[in-house]
């Protein structure tokens, strides 16, 4: 089972995500564990201050690292990985996916506001990622992409294990090839004739032909 401990100072934010389809079904099999920790709980003030004013000047607000520095110590294990969402990261990829699913526990910081203090990431975690070349209000989205991606590759998560072999190539890449369904014929645009064929060796060699592999 891998375990995701999120850090959020909007831990509301992950409520429906986490109570739908496949991933509410991989945490009621025990395949997954996911857990949103609001960031306000490691804070010492009547006021729960989880940001101030950036040295330097500037606008805007950054995440305070005492509270980032708690929340951690509270949570990491020995076999932890710490993972900071931000622009500045290593873009994710399909890589980077297999690789992380092979932890036990994960732990994500997600930033907001104009970020967070540098020395957590430069005294506190393990990786730095971005989904992306751009910029989002926090890292609750990327949070939910990257535990997306890594849950898929869990044995179970997906049902058959055919479902989620039939995609993997022999390198550990991922493959994306066109699909159709029924009905065969829809306003004149119809489905290549080769998928209703019967001919699962030619099938198989159209859709490596036509697909887009993601490598590992």
């Amino acid at each position: 089972m891998i375990k995701f401990d999120i850090i959020s100072i909007f831990p509301q934010i992950f409520d429906s995500y986490l109570k739908e389809s496949l991933i509410k079904r991989a945490q009621k099999k025990g395949l997954l564990g996911v857990k949103v920790h609001n960031l306000r709980k490691w804070t010492a003030d009547r006021h729960k201050t989880v940001d101030d004013r950036p040295f330097g000047g500037g606008l805007g607000m950054v995440m305070k690292v005492e509270p980032i520095y708690k929340a951690i110590k509270a949570l990491k294990k020995k076999k932890s990985k710490v993972i900071l969402f931000t622009p500045r990261g290593k873009k994710f990829n399909q890589k980077t996916a297999f690789r992380l699913s092979k932890t036990k526990n994960l732990i994500f910081i997600c930033g907001r506001y104009e970020g967070v203090d540098e020395r957590v990431a430069k005294h506190l975690v393990d990786e730095q990622i971005s989904i992306g070349d751009y910029d989002l209000m926090g890292g609750e989205l990327p949070a939910m992409v990257v535990i997306e991606t890594i849950s898929r590759l869990v044995p179970g998560v997906l049902g058959k294990p055919q479902l989620l072999k039939e995609r993997i190539t022999k390198g550990k890449g991922f493959i994306e090839y066109p699909q159709y369904t029924r009905p065969e014929t829809f306003k004149k645009w119809k489905v290549p004739e080769i998928l209703i064929s019967g001919n699962h060796k030619k099938i198989a060699e159209w859709r490596k032909k036509r697909g887009r592999v993601i490598e590992k």
